[in-house]
């Protein structure tokens, strides 16, 4: 049987191959406390057996949303070549070690802007932004910036992966599976 995560990385790399920009975009989609769903493009920075890795500020909307239900799905698609990936799971924090290793592997300016950015949170104008970067620039001169304990990583641990394969007269060549344990079983499903 096919491993779903290697058909995933080879789809991810066949993507980056055809030119699709920001192949690692994906949208999220979670459920509020209102049970209200709510969907948005993020990067994916890393995928293994152990799940798919998302990096936010935990004050979001998004973090609060899986505070409230640890459940999420994420969905891939890269035209050409013409692909489609659906991931389910439940999700969980990283370890602090992982948030501090990814943030100490972003550019400057981003560690700067992950330390000023409330989130989702009015701004009265883009001057304000450029003010709060500029005194986050003074209080750490290109040298070590401290991952703000409000900015960590998430990881989808996936309980069911899909993936979507475009073909003629939208016969689209689906392939649902469902992760038991280290094992998965497969099914294929009408387009």
């Amino acid at each position: 049987m096919t491993d779903p995560l290697h058909t995933f990385q080879t789809w991810l790399d066949d993507a980056k191959r055809h030119g699709v920009p920001e192949p690692a975009t994906m949208a999220l989609a979670t459920v509020d406390e209102n049970n209200h769903p709510a969907v948005r493009m993020l990067l994916l920075k890393h995928a293994d057996q152990q799940g798919f890795v998302f990096y936010t500020n935990t004050d979001s909307p998004k973090a609060a949303d899986l505070r409230h239900c640890p459940h999420a799905a994420l969905c891939f698609y890269w035209n050409p070549p013409g692909r489609q990936v659906r991931v389910t799971g439940r999700v969980e924090p990283v370890t602090n070690e992982e948030a501090d290793a990814y943030f100490n592997s972003r550019p400057y300016l981003s560690r700067i802007g992950a330390r000023v950015s409330k989130q989702s949170q009015p701004l009265d104008g883009y001057a304000e932004l450029e003010r709060s970067i500029a005194a986050e620039m003074i209080r750490h001169p290109r040298g070590r910036v401290p991952r703000p304990a409000n900015w960590s990583g998430y990881r989808l641990v996936h309980e069911t992966i899909e993936l979507w394969q475009e073909c003629p007269f939208r016969l689209h060549e689906r392939r649902f599976y469902t992760r038991h344990g280290n094992k998965w079983s497969e099914q294929s499903l009408y387009p």
